[in-house]
């Protein structure tokens, strides 16, 4: 019995090393199929491990692995795809070869490569077992290589041209200009003269020049990019090319002509970072490649970025181009006209002089959007150049903020609101507008339980308040008490209509307008602030404007739009029926009257011919209501009764010595007198 035992385990154990055996058997389909999972993960060293010994001999593996990456780093191969046609049996020939057929497909920097080739195994002994081992020469890299042949690839003169951003009537914004350069061999006199002389017409500083033209490559004879301007900047491209050592070189790179005044709108470009490659590595992106870094240049960078071209071809041992493995031609970027009007754009820049705030301007039946203004800013061309430490440090630090977008931000809008409160207490039956309201005194509150905290207002001479003169004289006593008539709910609601508290339907991304932080109104008190636009309230300036635009265009919020393709046979809308024409009609005559009554608090912003309507607020930002030492914001809206096709809007950020929102009325009142000719 026990011998019968051992017999069996001995058959066992026969059996076992025979399926081992069998399952170590290689066949020419699994080395193969190992060879083509290391080749598409671009593991060489492997791959070279599986060639036979004839063909370890004519190539040592780290000439094989280099051989492969150089080529396929160089071309930038990737979506690598191999398909081998396996017999249906193999047969191996006199010499114990076996061959078929394979198909290769890859995308490279010059777009999609596909070929058909064929493999040869050999069976060779090593050790004690027998594998199938590839025979390895060029062709297997690409049919068209022979020994001593090279895989070079161009692409400097397939590069696409990035789009341009031009304003509305054709004027450009951000284009591609012609490129400032410095030969060192051909500066004549004192260096750093000349350093200076280049910053000054660049509106650099000597340092960046320095700095550009210092690098190790920055040989005589060499053409070294230190800038680029605008084609059209004529002036400024004479006082350059007339300094010795200064040329220029057509293939333009990215210029910004309008400087500050459309800096946070346009923004600019720069080189592509390691992080930002990670992310659109898959977009057609190299690290070579510029990106859109903020602004209208990341906004629309897809349609401005185009696709580079490149080729790859061969040549032999001595550089001379034998075939073309793949080519594609560049494809340009799309150009963007913009509904911008850059003339006012910098009308308005100008007018706030420096100043922290913001501006902008729109069409209120259309709503394209004509100018977008934020102040103070930085100029994009010093970007391009690269920042000096102490410019960045400058920008960085300056208590203004010019780094600050401000037109995408939201801010209390103080007195401004008080339409959108008049339009919801009309729409709700909830104020009667020729009602005159008995208001005495500089304060005023609810009842008691408000304890210390009233509401004030500035002009205490009038006491039979109507809506006419709430507005006229912006009494907030007035319409706070409007806003408590209208009660929580119906004052919530009436603001939602308008937009408030959604995401606004615009291209450029802006923060939304909020009546609360919180989900309601809690407070009576918060309440009767709002009604006058203080507590919580907080307006993004575009949407302020458009809400304005609905006074005359019959009643809606158009959604803005800023891509002229945009524009429509009829206005998109984003809010239909805000306001009635009726209830449109007497808030319109009323703030007629806040320019044209000599106490209205908008009267410095008449223009002979003109009926301009328009509203002040002096925003009031500080802890509490015995804070004395709070800052002010002061804003002002107007637009043209009779011609309504613009409404602009302009708020300045600390007027509380400057006389509140009066700083702002007669700069707004430049502007629209200079374009409603």
């Amino acid at each position: 019995m026990k011998t019968k035992k051992y017999i069996l385990y001995i058959i066992i154990i026969i059996m076992a090393l025979s399926l081992a055996a069998c399952k170590k058997a290689e066949t020419p389909k699994v080395s193969f199929d190992g060879y083509i999972a290391e080749w598409q993960k671009n593991d060489f060293t492997a791959m070279y491990k599986r060639l036979s010994a004839e063909s370890k001999k004519n190539i040592s593996e780290k000439d094989f692995v280099d051989r492969y990456k150089n080529i396929y780093e160089g071309i930038n191969v990737n979506k690598l795809s191999v398909k081998p046609t396996y017999p249906e049996k193999f047969s191996a020939d006199k010499d114990n070869k076996v061959h078929f057929p394979f198909a290769v497909t890859m995308d490279s920097i010059a777009g999609p490569i596909q070929f058909t080739s064929e493999v040869t195994l050999v069976q060779e002994k090593e050790g004690k077992t027998k594998k199938w081992n590839i025979i390895w020469n060029e062709k297997m890299i690409f049919p068209q290589l022979e020994a001593g042949d090279k895989v070079k690839y161009e692409k400097d003169n397939f590069k696409a041209k990035r789009g341009e951003i031009k304003d509305r009537n054709g004027k450009g914004l951000a284009v591609n200009g012609m490129t400032i350069g410095v030969d060192t061999g051909k500066i004549q006199g004192d260096k750093t003269a000349f350093e200076k002389q280049v910053a000054d017409i660049l509106g650099a500083v000597p340092d960046q020049i320095h700095k550009q033209i210092s690098v190790s490559w920055a040989k005589p004879g060499v053409f070294v990019p230190i800038a680029a301007i605008s084609k059209n900047d004529i002036d400024r491209l004479n006082k350059l090319i007339a300094i010795k050592g200064v040329t220029t070189q057509e293939k333009g790179q990215r210029a910004y002509p309008y400087n500050e005044a459309a800096a946070h709108l346009i923004g600019y470009v720069g080189s592509i970072t390691p992080e930002e490659l990670e992310k659109v590595k898959d977009q057609g992106y190299t690290k070579d490649d510029l990106i859109g870094k903020n602004g209208l240049e990341k906004v629309f960078e897809k349609k401005l970025k185009g696709e580079n071209g490149a080729i790859v071809y061969t040549t032999d041992s001595k550089g001379n181009k034998k075939q073309t493995l793949a080519q594609k031609l560049p494809k340009n970027g799309e150009d963007i006209t913009l509904t911008i009007d850059i003339d006012m754009q910098q009308a308005l820049y100008t007018q706030l002089n420096g100043e922290p705030g913001t501006a902008v301007s729109v069409h209120p039946v259309t709503g394209e959007v004509l100018a977008m203004v934020s102040s103070p800013a930085y100029n994009p061309n010093l970007f391009l150049m690269g920042l000096t430490d102490k410019q960045w440090g400058d920008l960085n630090n300056n208590p203004k903020k010019p780094l600050t977008n401000r037109f995408e931000a939201s801010f209390a809008p103080g007195s401004t609101f008080k339409p959108v409160t008049a339009a919801i207490g009309l729409k709700t039956s909830k104020l009667d507008p020729n009602k005159a309201v008995n208001i005495t005194g500089k304060s005023w509150q609810k009842d008691s339980s408000w304890g210390k905290y009233s509401v004030t207002r500035v002009d205490e001479s009038v006491s039979n308040v109507d809506l006419s003169t709430a507005l006229i004289h912006s009494d907030n006593i007035y319409f706070a008490q409007a806003a408590l008539a209208i009660g929580k709910e119906d004052f919530a609601k009436g603001a939602a209509d308008f937009g408030i508290g959604e995401k606004i339907p615009f291209v450029y991304p802006l923060k939304a307008s909020q009546l609360t932080s919180g989900t309601s109104l809690d407070k009576d008190i918060q309440l009767a602030d709002s009604g006058y636009g203080q507590a919580q309230v907080s307006m993004n300036p575009l949407q302020l404007a458009l809400i304005y635009g609905s006074l005359v265009n019959g009643g809606y919020v158009p959604s803005p739009i800023l891509d002229m393709k945009d524009k429509a046979q009829n206005p998109t809308i984003w809010k239909d029926k805000v306001i009635s024409k009726e209830n449109s009609d007497i808030i319109v005559k009323d703030l007629v009257q806040v320019i044209e009554n000599p106490s209205g608090t908008g009267h410095q912003a008449q223009i002979p011919g003109k009926t301009i309507a328009g509203k002040t607020g002096t925003a009031e930002i500080k802890q509490s209501q015995d804070d004395t030492n709070g800052k002010e914001n002061g804003w002002f809206v107007a637009f043209d009764v009779n011609n309504p096709h613009l409404v602009v809007l302009m708020m300045i950020e600390d007027v509380k010595n400057k006389g509140g929102s009066h700083y702002a009325v007669p700069k707004v009142q430049a502007v629209m007198q200079q374009f409603l000719k």
